[in-house]
């Protein structure tokens, strides 16, 4: 198993890192394809069906996306039987695991890495049996990494792909190789055996909605002006389906963008809406700052992440807005997120609990290696190709969960995704002894 021992960032979505164009993928993909055929030839025949029965006597377990605990052990254990059955006592790669790098977010290393080891420990794989690899923001080593587990027998790829071109090149590799693909937190929409493992995004999207219009009567803003800072939408699907769900929750409109303009029930009007290139903080501080100049109506933002909650904030706090005044949103329940709620700029942030989509890909790596079938309460349901409605793949869709002062304590701190020392560092002592963090 490698890894990388380098750890660093702050959230977990698309970047837009220094790669390869689509050209010099082709041609790589082409290099590798042509290189590696004679040697994975036996992974392709041997390549397990998804349709078929489970192997032997093992039998798939009963468990549903409400089954994955911050305890791995109690639920991964069930699997023992049928990893054992799935392969057969190989003492060989079955199942290789490429993240994508250590910069974006904290989590790849510092979460995915060692609760996926975790799962397929429990899950009684040997320790040659799966590997976890880091891209480290590099698409040339994300294509390398899939392309040797491959050549060393893998019949399952987990992969987070760095961006869409590099996704769609493992895709068709995998394809091509008869190699079971597991898109992991960020969809790969190419390939007729790739499967999806995230969060329901759109519901997401729908929980900041939710709760900024909560949070805008609870602060008692008046006669709202609304300013949307989306994500990267040039870089990332998962971006588009946030928007689209809280532009649903408070416009009215499934929609990646709303017009100036629009209007609610609630009294609200939108001042204007923009995106972050790549979920860029920085970039998303200064379109933030250009519009708060141009448009200094603005009291109530929605932000599709955390990150770009705080340079919103960072903003609003340097033009004098005072807490619990101008509401901001976000995602990924950073540390810095969970003081922004303590100290009242933030109203709330949404969980996604790494623990349970590392559990639930090993589980479905381990179901679809053993040529079983999924069982509904897992693979719960489709994602759609936000570029093209008509492309849909089967997904597990794990439920997401806001975060407010008052449940912080029994989420993220119980769950140790951050720890009262860095969110306390932040937000002061006073504020999080009044939240009840310890």
């Amino acid at each position: 198993m490698r890894v990388s021992n380098r750890s660093e960032g702050s959230d977990g979505k698309f970047r837009r890192f220094p790669r390869l164009g689509w050209l010099a993928l082709a041609a790589a993909l082409a290099l590798v394809a042509a290189g590696c055929s004679s040697s994975s030839s036996s992974s392709t025949s041997s390549a397990p069906s998804a349709s078929a029965s489970a192997t032997g006597s093992a039998t798939v377990p009963a468990v549903s996306i409400n089954s994955f605990t911050v305890n791995i052990a109690p639920t991964m254990s069930l699997f023992r039987g049928l990893a054992a059955a799935a392969t057969k006592g190989a003492n060989s790669l079955q199942v290789g695991v490429v993240l994508p790098d250590t910069t974006s977010s904290k989590r790849w290393v510092d979460f995915d890495f060692p609760y996926l080891t975790q799962a397929f420990t429990a899950a009684g794989y040997r320790t040659a049996q799966f590997r976890i690899d880091n891209a480290q923001g590099s698409d040339a080593t994300q294509l390398s990494d899939a392309t040797a587990d491959i050549n060393l027998g893998a019949k399952v790829l987990i992969v987070c792909p760095l961006d869409g071109p590099t996704g769609v090149a493992i895709a068709k590799l995998a394809q091509q190789k008869g190699v079971i693909l597991i898109a992991y937190d960020r969809a790969i929409f190419e390939g007729t055996k790739t499967y999806y493992v995230s969060f329901d995004n759109e519901h997401v999207g729908e929980l900041i909605g939710t709760g900024f219009t909560d949070c805008v009567k609870a602060w008692g803003v008046k006669s709202p002006k609304v300013y949307v800072l989306n994500g990267g939408q040039d870089t990332d699907p998962n971006a588009i389906s946030f928007a689209t769900g809280y532009n649903k929750v408070v416009w009215g409109q499934s929609a990646k963008t709303v017009a100036a303009g629009a209007t609610n029930s609630l009294g609200m009007s939108l001042v204007a809406e923009n995106f972050a290139p790549g979920w860029d903080n920085t970039k998303g501080g200064t379109i933030f700052q250009q519009a708060y100049t141009a448009h200094p109506q603005i009291n109530a933002t929605i932000e599709a992440n955390d990150g770009l909650a705080n340079s919103v904030i960072t903003v609003l706090k340097a033009a004098g807005v005072k807490p619990k005044s101008v509401p901001t949103v976000g995602q990924d329940a950073t540390a810095q997120g969970m003081a922004w709620v303590l100290q009242g700029y933030q109203c709330g942030s949404v969980y996604k609990a790494v623990y349970k989509e590392a559990q639930a890909s090993v589980a479905m790596a381990t179901i679809l290696l053993a040529g079983a079938t999924p069982p509904s309460s897992l693979l719960n349901g489709t994602t759609v190709d936000p570029a093209n409605p008509s492309i849909t793949e089967p997904a597990t869709l794990l439920t997401p969960v806001w975060v407010t002062a008052a449940n912080m304590q029994s989420t993220v701190i119980a769950d140790k995704f951050v720890t009262p020392a860095e969110v306390c560092g932040l937000a002061g002592a006073s504020a999080c002894s009044a939240a009840g963090i310890h």
